[in-house]
């Protein structure tokens, strides 16, 4: 990334974690104008896992003093906003409806469409800012010459192990536009050598991969508790439809799950059993063997393109049909009603209705959506 040449005004979504900070050190060093923002969000009421009670992840008090001690050693403004009403409205809620339709749902599609990119790209604009930074390890190309195509494109971090542009699919030209991911040009060991050398205390800071909104860390105790009687007991059916044991609820399994399945012992396999689907109009839980599991294609609703353009015809790239699934080649095939059609050419294991599927074209980021049905092999 280029030094800044005016006092461009960037605001920098913090989180209290090396990721961010680094990012706020680094567009400190660049010349911009930086303001360090905090989002409060909605978290269960409760003692949490990391001894704060009602309090999110990202926003947990001991998070919220570091991010306040880094814009202080920045000498840049810090505000923290208050959220959590939008946050709980716009992805908690939906997030447990998705269950509640048999769907195993990602809430981070949410999160960045409507908080981030959404909720905190108005706030930043409310401060007159330039560009929305946040640690993603994401890249954006902006227009060049013409080779662009005169758009943005969503770029793959070159960490490929830290990678998270599966997440922001969700982004179009005028969120691209305004974003800014200092940390998408850099592996994660070399984010954590920048913080050492800007002496930023959040340098060794762990990651953390749960959900930040489960205080107790289990999404199973977080539903019951709060959608009493969205996970129903019911029958677990082979697929020549017997029944072979109960399950406890369909929002506690998924697709490609072998352990925990309450099977009758007289329906005993000689091949393990996984999961195959969930049947939420029987309310009953298919099972089969490890060659019965996976599917050619794959149906999508709400499919995004981050050139704001749907293809006219089929696109011959690659997919992950989860955020840490490998690539696979497949045809995405546009259709009707921001819905598509992608057939791989190998079976997919893990091809989950509610998660999302993300298309590829190299490094580039075509687009995705959620999967809404599969096909059995």
């Amino acid at each position: 990334m280029s030094s800044a040449t005016h006092r461009t005004r960037v605001v920098v979504a913090m989180s209290g974690g090396v990721d961010s900070s680094v990012a706020a050190a680094l567009l400190t060093q660049q010349g911009y104008e930086v303001i360090g923002v905090m989002l409060r969000l909605w978290a269960e009421a409760g003692d949490s896992a990391w001894g704060a009670p009602n309090a999110n992840r990202c926003c947990a008090p001991e998070a919220v003093a570091d991010a306040r001690a880094i814009a202080r050693q920045l000498d840049i403004p810090f505000y923290d906003i208050h959220a959590e009403s939008v946050f709980k409205q716009r992805v908690v809620d939906p997030w447990i409806d998705a269950y509640a339709e048999a769907s195993t749902p990602n809430p981070c599609f949410n999160c960045n469409r409507s908080i981030r990119f959404g909720f905190l790209m108005q706030r930043a604009r409310a401060l007159d800012a330039d560009y929305l930074a946040t640690g993603h390890y994401a890249r954006v190309l902006p227009p060049g010459d013409g080779a662009n195509g005169g758009r943005y494109r969503l770029l793959k971090g070159v960490d490929a192990r830290k990678d998270q542009s599966y997440v922001l699919h969700v982004l179009g030209q005028r969120d691209l536009a305004r974003a800014l991911f200092p940390c998408g040009g850099y592996t994660k060991p070399q984010v954590r050598e920048l913080a050492r050398q800007f002496g930023l205390p959040t340098a060794e800071r762990a990651e953390s991969m749960d959900l930040c909104f489960l205080t107790q860390g289990d999404y199973r105790g977080f539903l019951a508790r709060q959608a009493p009687g969205i996970a129903q007991p019911g029958p677990i059916l082979n697929v020549a439809g017997e029944v072979i044991g109960k399950h406890d609820g369909l929002p506690y399994y998924t697709i490609g799950q072998r352990k925990g399945l309450n099977l009758s012992p007289h329906s005993a396999s000689s091949e393990p059993l996984y999961v195959l689907r969930l049947d939420a109009g029987r309310n009953a839980l298919i099972v089969g063997t490890a060659g019965q599991l996976g599917t050619l294609e794959v149906g999508v609703r709400a499919m995004h393109y981050c050139s704001d353009v749907t293809p006219a015809e089929p696109l011959r790239c690659t997919a992950k049909v989860r955020y840490k699934a490998r690539e696979a080649a497949c045809v995405l095939t546009p259709l009707p009603d921001g819905r598509a059609r992608v057939t791989f050419d190998e079976p997919q294991r893990d091809a989950t209705p509610g998660q999302g599927l993300v298309a590829y074209n190299g490094d580039e980021v075509i687009g995705g959506g959620l999967i809404e049905r599969t096909a059995a092999v």
